[in-house]
């Protein structure tokens, strides 16, 4: 989109920036660079893990860490901080940091971890019970999608539903529970490098609003998503995601 509206879509983001000011969880502010390792969620202390892990998750309801390592997934018991699995991911593809954010690892709404790979609309779903990993092929909806990799990812049970961003085109992608198809949702404003994505806690009053908000971290800026109700498009601005 490189920013530029048509007059439809012009439209759709005036109505969305009417709504964007209900969005909480993420302040106007500093656009400074920083380093690719602050978009990444920090492990905790006693975590000692073997591989050098590109991304991290808690599942504090289920007491487990899964650690992504570019050898696939590892499993701790946060308890008594042994780990109980480590995850081979069938046919996972990947790039190194030197071309794009890495992939990214959510926890699902049973427990379940979910990664992505950073060059292909591909996912992997790891069972919370057998550990046992599924592989993903999304149809896209677009004829560039072939090309998209995503480099964030999030679980929105709001939504019922994933929201992915790729680094690469800085778009903003909704996958079904699924994992079936990705639909682009076109935004006022690109995403470059866009490495992270969280669904901050709605407010009261954002509740009866139907507004979405979300946050989205960037090696070099991090943005707030205002997304419209139907869900089809998103108002992008400026703004530090807190954490």
């Amino acid at each position: 989109m490189n920013g530029i509206l048509s007059r439809s879509g012009m439209a759709i983001a005036v109505g969305v920036l009417a709504i964007a000011i209900a969005v909480s969880g993420c302040d106007a502010g500093a656009d400074s660079i920083r380093e690719a390792s602050m978009v990444e969620t920090n492990p905790p202390d006693w975590y000692r893990g073997g591989q050098s892990a590109l991304r991290y998750q808690t599942d504090r309801a289920r007491g487990r860490l899964w650690a992504l390592t570019p050898e696939g997934i590892e499993v701790y018991e946060a308890t008594t901080r042994q780990k109980v699995a480590q995850i081979a991911l069938p046919g996972w593809t990947w790039v190194g940091r030197q071309y794009a954010c890495p992939p990214d690892l959510a926890i699902g709404p049973r427990g379940e971890a979910v990664v992505s790979s950073n060059i292909v609309p591909t996912l992997w779903r790891v069972d919370p019970v057998t550990l046992f990993a599924s592989k993903h092929d999304l149809a896209v909806d677009e004829d560039k999608g072939r090309d998209i990799g995503f480099t964030a990812l999030a679980y929105s049970a709001q939504q019922g539903a994933y929201f992915a961003v790729s680094s690469s085109h800085g778009s903003l992608w909704r996958i079904d529970p699924l994992f079936t198809r990705a639909q682009s949702i076109p935004l006022s404003a690109p995403l470059p490098r866009a490495c992270g994505l969280a669904i901050p806690p709605r407010e009261p009053a954002q509740r009866t609003s139907g507004v979405i908000g979300f946050c989205v971290r960037g090696v070099q800026r991090d943005w707030t998503i205002s997304l419209a109700p139907d869900q089809r498009s998103g108002y992008v601005r400026p703004g530090q995601c807190m954490g």
